[in-house]
């Protein structure tokens, strides 16, 4: 198989998850600013007396930080845009790096094969994580000092996946 063969079953192989997270990441993002039930309104400030959340930073980048910076502490990206760098870290370990229009990163979300290479959720989130009626576990925080919400999700099914993310708060 020639090389440009093998690099396109390679994108093809790693798309998927990828892909599976941007589907997850943009109802995320769309929701963020709509007005929260009680229960949620309930569970968010529960969470905040916990625990503020940990989880700041992945490898190096952080919130704010500017395009250029992210890019030089993660390297070459499989997918690079103005709006959206996709890196593919192994074949368990995937991370999305989003920009706004003045190319400061915005979103950080990494996902986790099987949650292999995954923090803790008490390194993230703190508090203890919440059960979906699928047997799905999750725990969002925000920490609107800093001016951030970050999240914790594990999958339920064959294939567990778990994702972090981090997010500018909206204003």
């Amino acid at each position: 198989m020639n090389s440009k063969a093998k690099f396109q079953s390679w994108v093809v192989k790693f798309s998927y998850p990828i892909v599976c997270s941007l589907l997850i990441l943009i109802p995320m993002a769309a929701t963020n600013g709509q007005t929260q039930t009680p229960k949620v309104r309930m569970v968010k400030a529960h969470s905040e007396e916990i625990q503020r959340p940990i989880y700041r930073e992945y490898r190096g980048v952080r919130l704010n930080m500017t395009m250029e910076e992210a890019r030089d502490k993660l390297g070459t990206a499989a997918f690079r845009s103005d709006a959206l760098d996709v890196y593919v870290i192994s074949a368990n370990e995937t991370a999305q790096i989003a920009y706004n229009a003045a190319h400061k990163v915005v979103t950080i979300s990494v996902d986790y094969t099987n949650g292999v290479g995954a923090p803790e959720y008490q390194t993230v989130v703190g508090a203890p994580l919440l059960e979906r009626p699928d047997g799905s576990l999750y725990r969002m925080v925000e920490n609107e000092a800093e001016g951030f919400w970050v999240s914790y999700n594990k999958s339920a099914g064959t294939v567990v996946v778990v994702t972090i993310t981090l997010q500018v708060l909206r204003k």
